[in-house]
């Protein structure tokens, strides 16, 4: 989230490195490869040490071989070392795409681009020129010119680079590595095994989709209260309110400012009462100060992280001294867990995990030293190995993931009935398991505004469908049009939260004008309306691990015109967005029919991007609401775009929006179906699975053609005729 302005150093050029890696010659193929499942190889190094290696952060289960490759299986690895360094290499063919790499300060397309993948607080993307960010994802996606497609992942924690400069090279600080390939006929399908390999993100709660304001910070409680109360006389939907560090006693984590939050309980209770959630920041560095109860019962357990003689290592966060919780630790993790007890009694609805590369403005490159040692002794999986003990520089990737593991098992254990909510700053593949995240500390500038696509897209490419970046910009201020733009194409990241710097003017919709006020409205309202079909996305992702914003590409994964096409993207597989700020964009094949969802006319807007409805498809939507505590399908509208052939399909995934009850067929998934005989369009639907109830009331059909929108209604249950 933030940093000491004071902290940043200057760029590290690492091009040369990368480039004299990528020309190490290398040595004879993987002394063994074999199949771990019908479209999975794994390939291990001659001198794999397992005890350095294993167990995995990336695999949900320690993999199985099934046995040898075939003959014709197309991805191979290399292996070798060179100057220290341990590294994997797959050729890629001058034709191939490369995508992925999870969170990068790049465009779509990654061939010939680098990244070190080392967690690091990264203010304004400024640090390294940005060749390293908050997560680490060594994962590569490359899509042929036919549109098969395979993925390439370094089962590897410790420091390395990854560079796609012709080939795609892993080049490791730490000991030799296996990597895995998956092969499939199309992108979507290896990243469905990607989700099958590295678990998928479980079905949020439906509130966690709605919009979100946040700042550094809303001080005191007063301020709070104000931009609930604005939010909701001026009619701009939303549903969270979120608490920087300053709600905080001295920047201690787990306590609240007796001035500025004298009663969490009674704000949460405020927040509720306007059908708002409040989600709070826990950071993992810990104030030293003996007589804080966190910091106490952490030293008699020996929770912290050591330096490499052996003692408690201290840092500098923002409490000033600051020790480390070791999550390698199976008593520090429950440790951890337990402290959400209270703090969740105090009726919070999420949990914010910032700061946890880990951050130290004191440590070597704005973190804790590789030297440092963690104990180990933490099982990953219940009848898991424990982790070995080792150094920071093996775990330091994980080290915010060991952490939202831990929260997330904390906040379920205190809420064992609701479905929780974590967001978190750094992460590594695989953690989406457990939280939601956002691209970091970025800047109020039209280069961060463009970048964000592609940044949103290529972590969803790495099996992260959660994310989004801070709408308006971090850093700096934005201007109205910017603002007013980053609002537009904000309602349709996955995760969509207005975020700002405390440096920074205000940034609500209201301070910039009546013009971009409205604009933020009508975006909101875009997002709101859609929620039936974005909730139903999301319930795919949990299901599949194809993200919810997918790249142009995706509509035609044989049209290579589209490879590189990242101001575009898709909402889902059936919408298409074309921001105002997209100058002359690689478009699709086929109708892509103009979508106006609250009466916006986009193609004379200034501000709100095309919404494109996909041929052939069915797009349920709902009714304004300023809540998503409001949400129903009482008033269900159907846009329907028919194909080629007259037909269009859709469907609606519906449950209680919250707890566990969906685990158990307490959800209803809902096929729609249109057809054309004749000069008449049928509309039907059917309930396919699940047994909760459908309260549809009206239903509405709007058909979507190139001479306008046509218009029918009738009931749930019933075939509804429309003539084109």
């Amino acid at each position: 989230m933030k940093i000491k302005t004071d902290s940043r150093l200057p760029g590290a050029h690492w091009k040369g490195i990368f480039l004299l890696l990528c020309m190490v010659p290398l040595g004879a193929a993987a002394e063994r490869a074999a199949l771990i499942q019908d479209n999975v190889a794994i390939f291990y190094p001659d001198d794999f040490d397992a005890e350095a290696n294993l167990p995995s952060f990336a695999l949900l289960e320690e993999p199985e071989e099934m046995g040898a490759l075939p003959d014709d299986w197309q991805t191979h690895v290399e292996f070798s070392s060179a100057f220290g360094q341990s590294l994997a290499q797959v050729k890629v063919d001058s034709s191939t795409n490369l995508y992925g790499g999870g969170e990068a300060l790049s465009r779509l397309l990654r061939k010939g681009g680098s990244q070190i993948l080392w967690n690091t607080d990264n203010y304004g993307y400024g640090r390294d020129d940005g060749a390293k960010l908050y997560q680490s994802h060594p994962w590569v996606l490359a899509v042929r010119p036919d549109g098969s497609a395979y993925g390439v992942l370094a089962d590897n924690t410790w420091k390395q680079t990854l560079s796609m400069s012709d080939d795609i090279t892993f080049s490791s600080e730490g000991p030799a590595f296996r990597v895995l390939v998956i092969e499939g006929e199309t992108p979507q399908e290896v990243l469905a095994t990607l989700g099958d390999l590295t678990g998928k993100m479980p079905l949020p709660p439906r509130w966690s989709l709605g919009f979100q304001q946040s700042r550094y910070s809303y001080v005191p409680e007063s301020r709070a209260k104000e931009i609930v109360d604005t939010y909701r006389n001026k009619k701009l939907p939303i549903d969270v309110l979120w608490f920087d560090i300053d709600y905080m006693d001295d920047f201690k984590v787990f306590t609240f400012d007796s001035e500025m939050y004298p009663d969490p309980k009674g704000m949460n209770a405020y927040l509720h009462q306007n059908k708002m959630k409040g989600i709070w920041m826990i950071d993992p560095g810990v104030g030293i100060d003996e007589g804080y109860s966190v910091y106490d019962s952490g030293t008699e357990l020996d929770v912290w992280m050591k330096d490499a003689k052996g003692e408690v290592y201290e840092g500098e966060v923002w409490p000033g001294p600051t020790v480390f919780p070791d999550y390698t630790q199976q008593k520090t993790a429950e440790w951890w867990s337990e402290l959400y007890q209270d703090f969740m009694a105090q009726d919070i609805d999420g949990v914010w995990n910032d700061m946890n590369e880990p951050a130290d403005f004191t440590g070597p490159d704005g973190s804790v030293p590789e030297d440092n040692v963690h104990a180990g002794g933490l099982r990953l999986t219940p009848n898991g190995k424990p982790l070995p003990a080792d150094s920071h520089l093996r775990y330091h990737n994980v080290y915010g993931m060991l952490m939202v593991k831990a929260s997330r098992q904390g906040i379920s254990d205190a809420n064992p009935n609701k479905r929780p909510f974590v967001l978190t700053r750094a992460n590594y593949i695989g953690g989406q398991r457990y939280a939601a995240t956002w691209t970091g500390d970025n800047n109020s500038t039209w280069e961060h505004l463009r970048l964000s696509v592609p940044m949103s897209l290529n972590l969803g490419l790495s099996g992260q469908p959660f994310n989004g970046p801070d709408i308006g910009g971090f850093i700096g201020n934005a201007s109205p049009e910017l603002f007013g733009h980053w609002m537009a194409i904000g309602a349709f990241y996955p995760f969509a939260r207005a975020h700002s710097a405390i440096e920074s003017d205000d940034q609500e919709p209201w301070v910039f004008g009546r013009e971009v006020e409205r604009a933020s409205r009508i975006a909101l309202e875009r997002r709101y309306r859609l929620m039936p079909y974005l909730y139903t996305q999301f319930y795919q992702a949990s299901k599949t691990g194809v993200p919810v914003m997918q790249p142009t590409f995706f509509t035609d994964i044989t049209d290579t015109s589209l490879r590189g096409e990242d101001r575009t993207f898709l909402f889902g597989p059936d919408l298409l967005v074309v921001p105002k700020w997209a100058d002359k964009p690689s478009m699709p094949e086929g109708s892509w029919r103009v979508l106006s969802l609250v009466g916006e006319n986009s193609l004379r807007d200034e501000f709100q991007p095309d919404l494109r409805i996909r041929d052939g498809a069915i797009v349920p939507a709902g009714k304004i609401i300023q809540s998503t505590d409001d949400y129903s399908l009482n008033e269900l509208t159907l846009f329907v775009s028919l194909d080629a052939d007259g037909n269009a399909q859709g469907q609606l995934y519906h449950d209680a929006g919250e707890g566990y009850g969906y685990q158990n067929g307490e959800y209803a998934l809902i096929e729609f179906t249109a057809s054309t005989s004749g000069d008449t369009v049928e509309i039907s639907a059917d309930k396919t699975e699940g047994n909760y109830p459908v309260e549809i009331g009206q239903l509405q059909i709007k058909l979507v053609t190139d001479d306008g929108v046509k218009i029918a209604t009738g009931s749930y249950g019933e075939v509804i005729k429309i003539q084109p």
